[in-house]
């Protein structure tokens, strides 16, 4: 009929299809709004690592990560990275164990699901296991905050002195780091000094014409033989209070992440458990927008241990 709507004409057509609700890159709206998240919080990470780059290439002296990062549990110091590593190979891990989840999802095989997601929950919490020992020993054992630095890098060359004022055979490099220690601590640490384990720090014994602040950190005396300031007594300082600020900042909030996903994982693992996600028959949709999630934490560590510990 020539009265026939245009409605009616498509609808007659072969194929017409007025439904909607297809998705329009082939994904489904849950994990559409994960990617939008994701995208978000990649421009919070990277502002974040941004500025630390921009405040580490504007100071004049700035920690070495191998000096810094160099402690490992009961091998003691001497060991630059080798922890950071242990931990980046535990996370990294833990996505492959993410991976073989979202396979087994794809194949609706539920019990292949629980087991891969509980190694990743395993493999998140040693991270943070890992991570807590390493923010312990900086703060408790080396006094590391966010207002305060103990770990400076010298920017002249020099020469250490004894009690009397006088040179000493033991250089100061430009370009190395230290780490001001406190008076009366043990340092079973090392971290460039000569005393055994459990170590009693004396100013006055240890390091002689030193000079002490107000909260007992010994800031050791020596005589510039290097550039305009030769022939200077000069001490050493705190370094850049900058760094710590950044490091457990930055450090931390991707932690908050981790510990978010692993709560995640545990409620969906139970989930997936409890045959909540087989009637859906969707190829465990849920666990693939977690394992998203999951990756995109893996990564952003990989360029935060690029900017902190090989920088």
């Amino acid at each position: 009929m020539a009265t026939e709507t245009l409605e009616q004409q498509v609808a007659n057509e072969p194929g017409a299809d007025w439904s909607g609700g297809k998705p329009p890159f082939k994904a489904s709206y849950g994990k559409l709004m994960m990617w939008y998240f994701l995208l978000s919080d990649a421009f919070t990470f990277a502002g974040f690592l941004i500025a630390y780059g921009a405040l580490r290439f504007s100071m004049p002296s700035w920690p070495v990560p191998d000096f810094v990062f160099q402690t490992f549990p009961f091998l003691g110091s001497h060991n630059p990275l080798l922890f950071v590593t242990l931990m980046t190979f535990v996370l990294l891990f833990s996505s492959f164990t993410m991976m073989r989840a979202v396979q087994e999802g794809h194949r609706e095989n539920k019990n292949g699901v629980v087991l891969w997601m509980f190694l990743t929950i395993l493999g998140g919490a040693a991270f943070l296991g890992c991570q807590a020992w390493e923010w312990t020993t900086l703060i408790g054992h080396e006094n590391m905050s966010v207002t305060t630095n103990p770990f400076g890098t010298h920017t002249e060359g020099g020469v250490y002195l004894d009690a009397e004022g006088n040179e000493t055979s033991e250089l100061v490099v430009a370009g190395e780091s230290y780490l001001l220690h406190t008076v009366g601590a043990g340092h079973d640490e090392g971290h460039g000094d000569d005393h055994g384990a459990g170590h009693a720090m004396e100013a006055g014994n240890d390091y002689p014409n030193a000079y002490v602040d107000e909260r007992g950190f010994i800031h050791r005396k020596y005589k510039v033989t290097e550039g305009p300031d030769a022939g200077m007594i000069k001490k050493e300082e705190f370094g850049p209070k900058a760094f710590g600020a950044l490091f457990f900042f930055i450090t931390g909030f991707h932690g908050f992440h981790v510990l978010s996903g692993v709560a995640f994982l545990l409620i969906i693992m139970i989930n997936v458990a409890s045959g909540l996600y087989v009637r859906r028959r969707n190829g465990y949709e849920m666990v693939e927008k977690i394992g998203l999630y999951w990756h995109f934490v893996d990564l952003v560590w990989v360029f935060v241990f690029l900017v902190f510990y090989l920088l």
